[in-house]
C-alpha cells in the first residue's frame, strides 16, 4: 500500500510539472505589448522642442511597442527627413507618453504638418534621445553695416513672417494692414536657415504700426556696392519699390462676377509724365518707366490676369484691357473649378529579359496610382490649363495642352517591388498620350480625369523620390 501510495504522488508531481511547463511554453508564446501611461503636453518654452529624426526609429500613431501602434513613417522615411535641407521636414516635440518598461514616446509634427505621430526619445522624458535630438533652426547671422532705410520690394513675393518659414511650427505671415509703399523698416537681427542657408533679416517698421518680422534678405547688404539697386536683398530694397497710386499714374481694376464685387486691384506706371485722363497704353510687355508699364513690366491686360482674385477665371480669356488713369476697369469673372487627375496603370508588363518575373505584391492592370508610386511632373501651363470655368465641359483643345504637360519618355518609378528571394525591381511608366482625350472626352471643369500609364518592370531599386504634386488626385 505504501508503494502504491508512492507511485501515485510521483505520477502526480510528474503531471504537475507537465502542467506547469506547458503553461510556461504558452506564456512564452503569446506576444507580449507595452502598456502607454497617461498623455502629457510639453510645457517648456515651444522654440526650445524643435528636434530634428536620427534615423534610428520610425514615426507611429501611438508608441511603437504598444498594441494597434501603426507606422506614420518608417525608419527608411525618418532617416531621409533628417538628411533632409528642408526646413519642412524639421519637427516640433509637444506631448509625451512613457510606457510601464520605462520607454519615453515624444508626439511630434513637421513643421509643414505633413507626418505627425509618436517616435521613441529614450529613457527619459527631460531630454531628447533615441529617434529625435535637438535641433537649431536657424543660426545667428551678422547684421548689416546699414540698418536703416529699408522698404519692402514686394510683399506678393517675400512678405514678413514671424519666423523664417518652417523654422519654428506655424510660423505664419505678418499683416501688412496699413503698411504704405513707403514705408521705412530697420535691421536689428539677422539669422539663416541652417539647413537652407538662406539669410534673413528681422526688420520693424518706422511708421509707429509696431509691424515687425522676417524676411528673406537675398546675399545681405553689401557696403562695397555703391550703387543700391544693385544691392541682393531679397524682399528688401533700398529704394520704394512702387510709386504711390494717384489719379495720374495708377488705373483701378474691379472684378465682378454676376454683377457682384469680388476682388480689386491696383495698377502703377513707373512713368513720371503721365497725367488722369490720358489712355494707358495697351501694348506688350516692355521696357519699365513708359506709360504702359508697371514697376515689374507688366502691361494692364496682363496684369489684369495675373491678379485674378482666388477661385475666379475671366469670363472672357481673350480681352484686352485698357482705360484711362484715374479711372477703373472692371473685368467680368466667373467662378472657376480645378480638375485634378488621377493616375493608373492601364498596362503592366511583369517580364524582364524576356523572362517572367515573380514579385511579391506585382501591379496589376487598372492599379491606381499615388504621388508615392512615381515621380512625375506636370508642366505649368498644364496645370494652369486644369482651371476653367466651373461645370464647364473642359475641351479636346485643353484636354491635348494638358496632356502635353507630361513628359513621354519613360518616368522612373519611386517605389521598390520584391521577389520571394528578395531581388529588388522597381516599375519604368510611359504615359498614354493619345487616350487622354478620349478617355476624359466628357469631362468637365473640377470633375477628375484619368491618366493612363503603362508600367515595364526593370531590374534594380527605385532611386527617384515620390511625387509631390497637387494635381494628383
Amino acid at each position: 500500500m505504501q508503494s502504491s501510495l508512492k507511485k501515485s504522488l510521483y505520477l502526480g508531481l510528474a503531471a504537475l510539472s507537465f502542467a506547469g511547463v506547458a503553461a510556461v511554453s504558452t506564456t512564452a508564446s503569446a506576444k507580449s505589448y507595452a502598456t502607454a501611461g497617461a498623455y502629457s503636453t510639453l510645457k517648456t518654452d515651444a522654440t526650445k522642442r524643435n528636434v530634428e529624426a536620427t534615423g534610428t526609429n520610425a514615426l507611429y500613431t501611438k508608441p511603437g511597442t504598444v498594441k494597434g501602434a501603426k507606422v506614420v513613417a518608417s525608419k527608411a522615411t525618418m532617416a531621409k527627413l533628417a538628411s533632409s535641407k528642408k526646413s519642412a521636414d524639421y519637427f516640433r516635440a509637444y506631448g509625451v507618453k512613457t510606457t510601464n518598461r520605462g520607454s519615453v514616446y515624444y508626439r511630434v509634427v513637421t513643421m509643414d504638418g505633413k507626418y505627425r505621430g509618436y517616435v521613441y526619445g529614450g529613457k527619459s522624458d527631460t531630454a531628447f534621445a533615441g529617434g529625435i535630438k535637438s535641433a537649431n533652426t536657424t543660426t545667428a547671422a551678422t547684421t548689416p553695416a546699414r540698418t536703416t532705410g529699408y522698404y519692402l520690394k514686394d510683399a506678393s513675393k517675400n512678405t514678413i513672417w514671424t519666423a523664417p518659414k518652417n523654422t519654428q511650427y506655424k510660423a505664419s505671415k505678418v499683416s501688412l494692414y496699413g503698411v504704405a509703399k513707403d514705408t521705412k523698416f530697420t535691421v536689428d537681427q539677422a539669422a539663416t536657415k541652417t539647413r537652407e542657408g538662406s539669410l534673413y533679416y528681422h526688420v520693424t517698421a518706422t511708421n509707429g504700426s509696431n509691424v515687425s518680422g522676417w524676411v528673406y534678405a537675398g546675399k545681405g547688404y553689401d557696403s562695397t556696392i555703391t550703387d543700391n539697386t544693385k544691392q541682393d536683398l531679397g524682399g528688401l530694397s533700398l529704394t520704394a519699390s512702387d510709386a504711390v497710386a494717384t489719379s495720374d499714374n495708377s488705373v483701378k481694376v474691379v472684378y465682378r462676377a454676376n454683377g457682384a464685387q469680388v476682388g480689386t486691384a491696383t495698377w502703377i506706371t513707373t512713368a513720371t509724365t503721365t497725367k488722369a485722363g490720358q489712355t494707358v497704353g495697351d501694348a506688350a510687355n516692355g521696357a519699365k518707366g513708359t506709360d504702359n508699364q508697371n514697376a515689374a513690366g507688366v502691361n494692364l491686360t496682363n496684369f489684369v490676369n495675373n491678379n485674378l482674385p482666388t477661385g475666379y477665371t475671366p469670363a472672357t480669356t481673350t480681352a484686352t484691357y485698357t482705360g484711362t488713369y484715374g479711372n477703373t476697369v472692371y473685368v467680368d469673372v466667373v467662378a472657376a473649378a480645378t480638375s485634378k487627375i488621377q493616375l493608373k496603370a492601364d498596362t503592366v508588363t511583369n517580364t524582364v529579359d524576356s523572362k517572367d518575373v515573380t514579385l511579391t505584391s506585382p501591379l496589376t492592370p487598372g492599379t491606381k496610382l499615388s504621388a508615392s508610386d512615381l515621380s512625375v511632373t506636370l508642366s505649368a501651363a498644364a496645370i494652369k490649363a486644369l482651371s476653367g470655368e466651373k461645370s464647364t465641359q473642359i475641351g479636346e483643345t485643353n484636354l491635348k495642352a494638358i496632356a502635353a504637360g507630361f513628359d513621354t519618355n519613360a518616368i522612373e518609378g519611386a517605389k521598390t517591388y520584391y521577389t520571394a528571394d528578395g531581388s529588388a525591381y522597381h516599375y519604368q511608366f510611359t504615359f498614354e498620350p493619345d487616350t487622354f482625350a478620349t478617355d476624359n472626352r466628357t469631362a468637365n471643369y473640377g470633375d477628375t480625369l484619368t491618366g493612363s500609364f503603362t508600367a515595364q518592370l526593370v531590374e534594380g531599386a527605385a532611386t527617384k523620390t515620390a511625387s509631390d504634386s497637387s494635381w494628383i488626385a
